[in-house]
């Protein structure tokens, strides 16, 4: 019987926001790249939330649009509502977010990848690895056809032997009711891969034409919208924005929950995954937070083009008819119809301990894994996955050095230092509280930090990055500018300080010394700087951002070169820790199992104590002296 055989560079499994950035980086490269998706209807989809980014996430959209990914161009042309978060805050933990329309959004990632030169994009089950002498050689679909390749990146999303739980009912789908993808895990775990279980949720969807929004608090977008990418004119993206709204659970809402509690599948043991602890369904939160007597609720719109609302924070396995009981106790829901109930699923995915940093599989060549199947969660986080390992496998095919980003220098890095090295039992959430350096790490300044690694790859164009350098260079004159520039205690001084409710001057200071006093800042001293040059918004911003934080941006980069120290000493691909003396046997097994690249990799593992790093230490001392001198 015939079978189809086609030949690619490059096979990526799965289309979800992993997936398209990994075929997009690929395909840009010039690889010659597949993309699989077990349904048309699955690209790019968000079944859950409606939105894109939000706190640390959107420093993930910031930094996968600097390396030259997709998904901040994409939200920026389908977005209706835009908002940046923790304004009253510090800029480290500005945070942008997108309301997107749902439907909008998928169709135009998949216009996009359907547009791309190099990139086919396919609907099929890939239901088998083919690896050959420990290298991926290519993978076989449900109907046999075989798809040659010379690398491929997994981006299975929640899909692989899933089911969707409420109340009794199971039902072996994927998200939104689309296919499961159940062949692959088999082929797997054949090839020595190992798999865990892990489940997340979702609210219901409820028909906006039976809720009373009047019960709620309106939330308005902001007035003068900004962009997610960089290349995106800020004038271009002020549109008529939608509301959303705010309302909250009650003691009414808990006691029906509390009372079912033994009907929710969680509770009741048929789940077998386990949850995002920061993601929390509304069970766990009536259990785990009983002294609250009310839990936040956002009403928002899935799209212009549809009557469906998302409560995000409502996300549950309870019975149909236990959740129209609870969501008729929320103001403003009392009569709500429910177009989707709500649900968990349960998916598998793998220890992502078994990949290196470059997202690539240990014992398997040339294979490369992304996103929720990497054992994190948000599209935020599968998004930059799906970006690093699509660049590395087309990397490694271009016979060139692949990318590894690290801790100092973007939360991507951060992310998955964290995925491969740590143990990671739960789905992987992104906060800015992971970020050791996120002063240094901010959203605003993604396109310095990554776009230079972005234009080396090849996806930043020559025209973007000379803008992004020029941006630099102007930066670093208006600093030096601004502390070289000597202000007087005059009368015109004293009236413009006065009017911005600051202590008049007791003798000449340097407009940098203003800019430091918290009422004031860069934007509100033009008047008193009239030899100030025309500069680019986006120019001005950092340098209010560098004057005012000097201090604190100067203690963490020592703290970044102290880092960077212990992260160059390499650790040999081929040690031996069984031969090293006084190293724990917790620590050598940890160790050996996840064979960390550096010291500084090995000092994050967990169960190796900062006395292993020591014998370490002294052991890679007298191992370089040896190779250097030749002695066995």
């Amino acid at each position: 019987m015939p079978v189809i055989e086609e030949t690619y560079d490059v096979v990526v499994v799965g289309a979800g926001h992993a997936g398209c950035e990994a075929s997009l980086a690929a395909a840009r490269l010039g690889l010659n790249t597949i993309l699989f998706t077990i349904s048309m209807d699955s690209v790019a989809m968000m079944p859950c939330n409606p939105n894109i980014g939000g706190s640390s996430k959107g420093h993930l959209v910031r930094e996968i649009d600097a390396l030259g990914g997709q998904m901040g161009i994409n939200i920026d042309h389908t977005f209706i509502q835009s908002k940046m978060l923790n304004k009253s805050k510090g800029p480290a933990v500005h945070s942008l977010r997108a309301q997107a329309d749902k439907a909008a959004y998928s169709m135009e990632m998949r216009k996009t990848l359907q547009n791309t030169e190099n990139l086919t994009l396919r609907q099929a089950e890939v239901c088998e690895i083919i690896v050959e002498d420990g290298k991926i050689t290519g993978v076989k679909t449900l109907s046999g056809a075989i798809y040659h390749c010379k690398a491929c990146v997994l981006c299975t999303g929640t899909y692989l032997k899933a089911r969707c739980l409420y109340g009794d009912v199971i039902e072996h789908t994927g998200p939104n009711g689309l296919k499961a993808a159940n062949h692959l895990t088999d082929s797997l775990v054949e090839n020595g891969i190992e798999m865990y279980r892990f489940k997340t949720g979702t609210p219901a969807r409820i028909d906006g034409s039976t809720i009373d929004y009047d019960k709620m608090e309106e939330q308005f977008g902001d007035e003068k919208v900004v962009p997610f990418s960089f290349t995106t004119d800020p004038e271009d993206v002020q549109i008529d924005q939608v509301s959303c709204y705010l309302t909250y659970t009650n003691e009414k809402t808990h006691e029906i929950i509390r009372a079912n509690l033994d009907r929710s599948p969680m509770y009741s043991g048929v789940i077998e995954g386990t949850g995002p602890r920061y993601c929390p369904s509304i069970e766990d939160k009536v259990v785990k937070f009983a002294d609250k007597n009310r839990h936040q609720l956002f009403v928002e719109p899935e799209g212009l083009n549809t009557n469906e609302m998302y409560i995000g924070g409502m996300s549950s396995s309870l019975p149909e008819d236990v959740q129209y009981a609870m969501y008729h106790t929320v103001p403003g829901l009392e009569h709500a119809r429910i177009v989707r109930n709500a649900y968990a699923i349960e998916y598998d995915c793998i220890n992502a301990n078994q990949l290196y940093a470059t997202l690539e599989f240990k014992k398997i060549k040339g294979l490369f894994s992304g996103g929720q199947f990497n054992g994190s969660s948000g599209y935020e986080e599968a998004a930059c996955q799906g970006l690093l390992a699509g660049i590395n496998a087309a990397l490694e095919i271009l016979g060139r050095e692949q990318v590894v980003l690290d801790r100092s220098e973007s939360y991507i890095g951060v992310l998955i230092d964290d995925l491969v090295t740590k143990e990671n039992h739960e789905p992987y959430r992104m906060m800015t509280s992971r970020a050791e350096y996120r002063l240094l790490l901010r959203q605003d300044n993604a396109d310095l930090r990554l776009t230079p690694i972005g234009h080396k790859i090849g996806l930043i164009s020559d025209e973007r990055f000379a803008w992004v350098e020029e941006k630099r260079r102007l930066i670093e004159q208006e600093i030096k500018r601004v502390h070289s520039v000597h202000i007087g205690a005059n009368e015109k001084v004293q009236t413009f300080l006065e009017s911005q409710g600051s202590i008049p001057l007791n003798c000449g200071v340097t407009l940098a010394d203003l800019i430091r006093r918290p009422e004031l800042n860069y934007e509100c001293l033009a008047p008193i700087d009239p030899e100030r040059p025309r500069l680019h918004p986006e120019v001005r911003e950092q340098v209010n951002i560098h004057i005012k934080y000097e201090g604190y941006i100067t203690r963490q980069q020592k703290q970044v070169e102290n880092f960077k120290k212990i992260e160059s000493k390499k650790i040999p691909e081929n040690i031996d820790y069984e031969v090293v003396p006084s190293l724990r046997i917790e620590a050598r097994q940890k160790l050996e199992a996840l064979r960390p690249l550096s010291i500084g990799q090995a000092s994050r593992i967990s169960g190796v104590s900062p006395a292993d790093i020591s014998v370490l230490l002294v052991y890679l001392e007298s191992y370089d002296y040896k190779k250097e001198h030749n002695i066995e």
